[in-house]
């Protein structure tokens, strides 16, 4: 098997997630903001949530564990050699590292993933102060951060928070040595990229056709690793055209992912204000073949222009105070399991009225389970899963997915 992604809704065959573990106990109030939260999650509950979404997506396709797979490399010789190696690079202990060499798989994926306590001394003892020889990993669960398949290439984010960049090693790891992610190659490395203005986050990559991407600006995701990213498109594979959505510096529009995505083959989802009237955000639109880029009246025209016009469903409904809180939680982020057929949080009660209006029907996930007909249904359907524990951790079912194949349109 390899990875065969050429839109963001052709039906899912193979997606890989990670079920939050431990690491979550590590982000507290007075170190959230270094781990990129706004707020503490509960663990117990944040794994319910996730096990339901993990159970709707397997309805549909084969569903991959980040901590399995993990396992699965570090069996292997050379596996075990490269994340130690790698490992080692970022942090530098010759203890620790003759301790990964001979430690069982399952123990090495826990000491990385949910974090490995260095040993304190007196002093550190008596003022309460801990550290981290490897730091845990709370937005691992994340995935589509970090890795990205475009085709059946893929691309090792690089990520903009160095909190975040022990997971480059473990995606990357994933996409050389297990045989489930083969592929034909990296696009892009985002795990050896050293230059300090070089960011590229998987929220910001939008694969909406095999010629086409769509990509944000934003505030992790910068202009000279997106020009690197066309490059090496145009060059490699059949893109022919980039449209990048200029993203503003706020919290809440921290991916383009948190603002837009596609829900259906001429339907998107999208945060109103950023795309319509006075306040939309600048679109670009760089073709191969040419030096230059143009700026677009609109997001909407630029995609008409290359063949791709989409309708948009507002998230929040029609009101500026319910499109703010319900695009807080996530309201723009969908997974498109098949076109048509999206998973979503059920908390956006005016967003899925929206969705209703646009011919979804609205089925929550335990309903969903406890039949089967609805599998085969061929009308539009929105699955609703709990996620008021998962949201605060700041994204929502397409970020909590990495899709590695899906069928064509």
């Amino acid at each position: 098997m390899s990875v065969d992604v050429t839109s963001e809704i052709g039906p899912l065959q193979t997606v890989l997630v990670h079920t939050p573990g431990r690491e979550l106990e590590a982000v507290t109030p007075g170190n959230r903001e270094d781990y990129l939260y706004d707020d503490i999650i509960d663990l117990e509950i944040a794994q319910r949530e996730h096990r339901q979404f993990v159970s709707v997506l397997r309805r549909f396709a084969s569903v991959l564990q980040v901590r399995d797979l993990l396992a699965e490399v570090l069996r292997q010789p050379e596996g075990r050699e490269f994340l130690v190696t790698k490992t080692m690079d970022v942090l530098a202990s010759d203890e620790l590292a003759q301790r990964l060499g001979t430690l069982p798989a399952e123990r090495i994926v826990e000491m990385l993933i949910e974090g490995t306590q260095e040993e304190s001394g007196p002093l550190a003892q008596a003022l309460n102060e801990e550290g981290f020889a490897f730091p845990p990993l709370p937005n691992l669960f994340f995935p589509r951060d970090i890795g990205m398949v475009i085709g059946r290439r893929v691309v090792v984010g690089a990520m903009r928070y160095d909190v975040r960049w022990t997971e480059e090693l473990l995606i990357k790891a994933l996409f050389t040595f297990h045989p489930h992610l083969a592929n034909d190659g990296l696009l892009y490395d985002g795990s050896e990229e050293r230059r300090s203005n070089y960011t590229l986050e998987g929220g910001d990559v939008h694969y909406l056709r095999p010629d086409l991407l769509v990509l944000g600006f934003s505030e992790r995701t910068s202009p000279a690793a997106l020009d690197e990213l066309c490059d090496t498109v145009f060059a490699q594979g059949r893109v022919t055209d980039v449209v990048v959505v200029v993203m503003p510096k706020a919290p809440t529009a921290i991916h383009l992912d948190m603002i837009f995505t596609q829900v259906d083959r001429e339907l998107c989802v999208i945060y109103p204000p950023f795309f319509v009237g006075p306040e939309r955000l600048p679109v670009l639109h760089r073709r191969k073949g040419q030096a230059t880029v143009r700026e677009m009246p609109s997001f909407f025209q630029a995609l008409g222009e290359v063949g791709l016009p989409l309708e948009p469903v507002f998230a929040g409904g029609q009101h500026r105070t319910s499109q703010e809180r319900e695009q807080w939680s996530s309201a723009c982020n969908f997974l498109a399991v098949r076109p048509g057929t999206i998973v979503s949080y059920r908390r956006n009660d005016a967003t899925l009225c929206e969705l209703q209006a646009a011919g979804f029907r609205v089925v929550p996930a335990v309903n969903f389970l406890a039949f089967d007909d609805w599998t085969d249904a061929k009308h539009r359907t929105v699955i609703t899963i709990e996620g008021a524990e998962l949201a605060r951790g700041g994204g929502g079912p397409r970020c909590m997915s990495l899709p590695l194949r899906r069928a064509p349109l």
